[in-house]
């Protein structure tokens, strides 16, 4: 006790928490309509400042909500865990919103104790850790709610808790308004882009109208295929001995595609290999995903920025990766990625895509992809400015956001264990 930071105290998990929403493993019976959310374990991300409701697909009626539910449904506050699977994981409920499923528990704060501290615990490392040690085993991690609540934990008093919580929580804030940001920037665009170049809405329209194979265009326009516009570059076929524990160089895979939309770096593998070098991408780089491993296609044809490096040195493709260089002055890849986010791109690809259970994207869906540009090519060329000067600013919040998350991971534990004092 005496190695306690000062106003620290040691305790169980059970003494700070006022209550536990616990559907025990039941299943209750589902509603084909959308009354009541039922959230579970794949609602709860790896450290999420509150569920992801996109998520959810199951759903209850009033009555087995009032039912099931009455006293086990998510307040404001509460934090959200898995018991079986991805432990470790965290949500924080910034509202009373839905019912909890089997294998999912939530934690709610006694008096003493500041939910938002809570959350912030939960996601510490170290918590994890001490989590893990709890797993009963079988096939998944798995752990007890008796046990999860006899884990010893030090906290601090309520006062300290609300200022390790409000410094956390600006990071965390600051980092959101960057990402709505990000969304809002990229909408914007989209928008830009479907008026002039789906709507034919653009600066000095005539409103003139002639034929053309993808039906009535402005005149002055014609149909183009993108590979008169674009290079690609497929991606390097790697062996698995090639994949190493540690490199300077790594391999941008399948999984470098978020299904939401973007780039992230979970998906680079470090390897040794002789890729080409026309096969090696740089931070600005456009990649489009050739492969999707389920037939929902969400990832087959969407296309991403390399936005970071994720430390490495050197980065390249694999081979369920294309990457498109515009080979037009005018054209600024920052266009051709919004060419690609049109929704009739991504019916494009599907159509040129087979397979029974992997999805594979045919090597002439993005060169026979067709698209009406003015003759000229002027307003694509203008277009490439606009979105090049967004896709800069999304890359720089990016880049912002990416500091805020390193200094917050760095000053969690360090919070979490009253190195630092607040």
């Amino acid at each position: 006790m005496s190695s306690l930071p000062e106003g620290w105290v040691e305790t169980s998990l059970g003494e700070v928490i006022g209550f536990v929403v616990d559907n025990r493993g039941k299943t209750p019976p589902l509603s084909e309509g959308k009354e009541y959310e039922l959230l579970e374990v794949n609602a709860v991300g790896e450290r999420s400042r509150e569920p992801d409701y996109s998520k959810v697909g199951k759903f209850v009626d009033k009555n087995t909500f009032d039912t099931w539910f009455r006293k086990g449904t998510v307040k404001q506050g509460d934090v959200l865990i898995p018991t079986v699977g991805t432990i470790g994981n965290t949500a924080y409920s910034k509202q009373e919103r839905g019912a909890i499923a089997q294998n999912l528990i939530a934690l709610r704060a006694n008096e003493n104790t500041v939910p938002m501290f809570l959350y912030y615990f939960m996601s510490n490392p170290a918590t994890k850790r001490m989590l893990l040690k709890l797993d009963i085993g079988g096939v998944q991690p798995s752990i007890k709610v008796p046990h999860l609540l006899g884990m010893q934990v030090t906290f601090p008093l309520k006062d300290e808790q609300k200022a390790i919580a409000d410094m956390l929580s600006s990071f965390d804030e600051k980092i959101e308004l960057l990402r709505e940001q990000n969304k809002i920037l990229e909408t914007l665009a989209q928008t830009i882009f479907k008026e002039w170049f789906v709507n034919f809405n653009y600066p000095d329209a005539t409103g003139e109208m002639v034929d053309s194979e993808l039906g009535e265009i402005p005149k002055g326009w014609r149909v183009y295929e993108l590979s008169e516009l674009v290079d690609t570059v497929n991606g390097y076929s790697y062996k698995g001995v090639e994949l190493v524990e540690s490199s300077n160089e790594a391999l941008v895979t399948l999984k470098s595609f978020n299904r939401n939309g973007g780039f992230q770096t979970r998906g680079f593998k470090p390897f040794s290999g002789t890729p080409k070098p026309q096969q090696q991408v740089l931070i600005g780089d456009l990649i489009v995903a050739h492969t999707d491993l389920t037939q929902d296609a969400e990832v087959l044809g969407n296309p991403a920025f390399v936005f970071e490096n994720g430390g490495f040195e050197k980065m390249f493709i694999t081979m369920d990766l294309v990457k498109v260089n515009s080979k037009v002055e005018c054209i600024d890849n920052a266009f051709l990625y919004y060419v690609m986010k049109d929704r009739c791109f991504k019916g494009h690809c599907v159509g040129y895509s087979n397979g029974t259970t992997v999805l594979h994207m045919s090597k002439k869906a993005i060169p026979e992809y067709k698209l009406a540009l003015p003759d000229d090519l002027r307003l694509a060329k203008d277009f490439s400015y606009i979105a090049h000067t967004l896709t800069a600013k999304i890359s720089s919040n990016i880049k912002h956001l990416q500091n805020l998350e390193e200094t917050r991971d760095v000053l969690l534990p360090q919070l979490m264990n009253g190195k630092i004092r607040v």
